[in-house]
């Protein structure tokens, strides 16, 4: 139970990434919040039966609206009595290329994967964090804001499902925030990582024509695979760990 008592605010929790995330935090104790744009009533189901002795929250919120954000965490803060993991999981992937970009989808990868961060990021530091002289940070990048998208790892021609520029820039930001929070908190007992994850079979990824030759792991990812890893970062024990960026990739970023 590594996350006994814990309470973690997951984002993007009513699937993929984050229902497995929160799914693994319940199973280690935590006290789950599911936050997403869409209901998350499924998962909270799902988690409810299988870890009873878990409390379980679910939130339609739009994680663009700061101040949406703000009652959201405060409220969280008043049913719970504290906030000890925050898990940024929720974005968005644009197809576009940099010739078929609009304003309003490099916006929308934006204001979703990077805006929204910095939003969850600052709310639950300050003040609940904070005081709490403990906290744990978990912000899901993306290889592409390592290598700046990852065209390599398609079929030879196919560009279905490639991500555009504003998600490999917005997931890249990502990556800087969380160094500049991991460097800013750390002497108030606050660790901040992020995870980069590859080829995850997603609802979001499906039908995409990844070449697995890349990697040295000849599969797709899985939601728990880096369920798994969260858990590690948002558990007492990493509290040596911060402003890391840990590949969960299966070798496609080597280096």
């Amino acid at each position: 139970m590594k996350v006994k008592d814990c309470v973690a605010i997951v984002t993007g929790a009513s699937r993929g990434i984050g229902a497995s995330c929160a799914k693994v935090l319940a199973r280690e104790g935590a006290h789950v919040v599911l936050v997403d744009l869409m209901s998350s009533e499924e998962t909270k189901a799902e988690i409810y039966e299988l870890y009873r002795a878990v409390q379980v929250f679910s939130y339609e919120v739009d994680i663009r609206d700061q101040s949406a954000i703000q009652n959201l965490v405060k409220d969280v803060h008043e049913k719970l009595g504290r906030i000890d993991i925050l898990v940024n999981n929720a974005g968005t992937c644009s197809r576009l290329d940099l010739e078929e970009m609009t304003e309003e989808m490099w916006d929308r990868d934006m204001d979703t994967n990077l805006k929204a961060t910095f939003f969850l990021t600052q709310a639950v530091i300050y003040p609940y964090m904070k005081e709490q002289q403990y906290g744990r940070i978990v912000n899901i990048s993306s290889i592409s804001g390592l290598v700046g998208g990852h065209i390599s790892s398609f079929e030879p021609g196919s560009t279905k499902g490639r991500s555009g520029p504003g998600y490999a820039a917005s997931k890249g930001g990502v990556i800087a925030f969380t160094k500049w929070v991991a460097k800013e908190v750390g002497p108030l007992g606050i660790v901040c990582n992020s995870i980069a994850p590859g080829a995850v079979e997603t609802a979001i990824t499906k039908g995409m024509a990844y070449n697995l030759d890349s990697q040295v792991v000849k599969r797709m990812g899985t939601p728990d695979d880096i369920g798994e890893a969260v858990l590690y970062l948002a558990s007492k024990e990493a509290g040596y760990t911060t402003g890391q960026v840990l590949k969960v990739c299966g070798g496609a970023a080597i280096g």
